[in-house]
């Protein structure tokens, strides 16, 4: 149950990332912030959270969908 919370704040955390470079990129022209931060910070939150994912199946801990037929 704790890998499923820790996936799941990761994935809020990952849209919070997400509204934030939104919000820098709809902003007054200011260069203060660039981009790729928000970029390169999706792109690892999303490493993590395959990485989990792969983890807890592996281990049993997340039990993968059964075969359709």
């Amino acid at each position: 149950m704790l890998i499923k919370i820790l996936i799941g704040s990761l994935l809020i955390i990952m849209i919070i990332s997400l509204f934030q470079a939104m919000r820098v990129m709809l902003g007054s022209g200011k260069a203060d912030t660039n981009m790729s931060k928000f970029i390169g910070r999706r792109v690892l939150l999303s490493a993590i959270i395959i990485g989990l994912i792969i983890i807890g199946v592996a281990t049993g801990l997340i039990e993968a969908n059964p075969r359709p037929y």
